[in-house]
């Protein structure tokens, strides 16, 4: 018996035990940083933030790299996805039926939905902005005119996760009070990963940074496009960086002390996570704002440093 089957009481169903697997090996080898950090969770906890998770690169995953073979396109594979899930949520989680990994994760998000009592609204306001990266539909932007506009996109892409989050985690107050910060921190993890993927989501023709904060500086599109092509950070596109990098540092600020909402068992992980992810904003800065020329990664070092300082504190907690 694995430590996932026994974590999440699931082991004498055979196919929930499989599709729980499948998340961990999904978070396993995408998302080094969230994966590290539920190291930290209690044993029974990570099976349900391993299939969030799985959900989210799926999903991701349909948009940013649409398969010649899908028969729906991006968009109808997103309503496809919506229309399992509503009917693992409301029928029968075996009457979802589709590409294998999708029905393992589906099968393993039903399960954790009911588990904890997540309303299903979360999965749908993700779902909602995830339609806006699909070229050609109603909701499609390529860019964002202000912080406003990109926040409204935010709310359904990273906040709405972190209040997925919020009941497999556990809190010592009402669920609601601690919503704000929980969504304030997806802000800022999504944040960071548009500052840090500036050339990739340029490749893709999308620009997740605003355009008025960006104007002041005097950069524009172009001047990014540019950047991009010789892969050199010009002057005012580092002053634009800063800028939205100070920005970003807000939102962890008005984030982490939501952590102290959180049960203690789980704060070491959620704490870790925060730290390493706000840590590439150090890492951007350091290598001079080189965003185009490279990826900017905490080194796995650091990474396991971080981590073990919050385990020893984890298990003091425990003990």
């Amino acid at each position: 018996m694995t430590e996932v089957e026994l974590a999440a009481g699931i082991a004498r169903d055979a196919e929930l035990a499989a599709a729980y697997r499948v998340c961990r090996e999904i978070a396993a080898a995408h998302g080094r940083t969230y994966f590290l950090a539920t190291r930290l969770l209690a044993a029974r906890r990570r099976p349900a933030v391993h299939a969030l998770y799985a959900f989210a690169r799926i999903v991701d995953d349909i948009v940013d790299h649409p398969t010649l073979d899908a028969e729906h396109g991006p968009a109808g594979e997103l309503d496809l996805v919506e229309k399992q899930l509503r009917v693992a949520l409301e029928q029968d989680v075996r009457a979802v039926h589709g590409p294998a990994e999708r029905t393992d994760v589906l099968i393993a998000l039903a399960d954790t939905i009911r588990r904890y009592d997540i309303a299903p609204q979360h999965f749908w306001t993700f779902l909602d902005s995830m339609r806006m990266d699909v070229p050609g539909t109603a909701r499609f932007h390529a860019s964002y005119a202000t912080m406003t506009d990109l926040r409204e996109y935010m709310r359904g892409s990273a906040a709405a996760i972190g209040l997925q989050l919020l009941p497999v985690l556990g809190t010592v107050v009402p669920v609601a009070e601690a919503e704000p910060a929980a969504a304030a921190l997806g802000e800022a993890f999504q944040l960071t990963n548009f500052l840090r993927d500036i050339a990739e989501d340029l490749d893709r023709g999308r620009i997740y940074l605003p355009a008025d904060e960006l104007a002041a500086f005097g950069v524009d599109a172009d001047l990014l496009a540019h950047c991009h092509r010789t892969g050199h950070t010009d002057q005012r596109v580092r002053r634009a960086l800063a800028h939205l990098i100070a920005i970003n540092r807000d939102l962890y600020r008005i984030a982490n002390p939501g952590i102290d909402l959180l049960d203690p068992r789980v704060r070491p992980a959620i704490r870790t996570a925060s730290t390493l992810y706000s840590g590439i904003l150090e890492r951007i800065e350091d290598a001079d704002y080189a965003v185009f020329a490279g990826r900017a990664v905490v080194p796995r070092h650091h990474r396991l440093r971080v981590a073990a300082v919050e385990f020893t504190t984890a298990a003091l907690h425990r003990s």
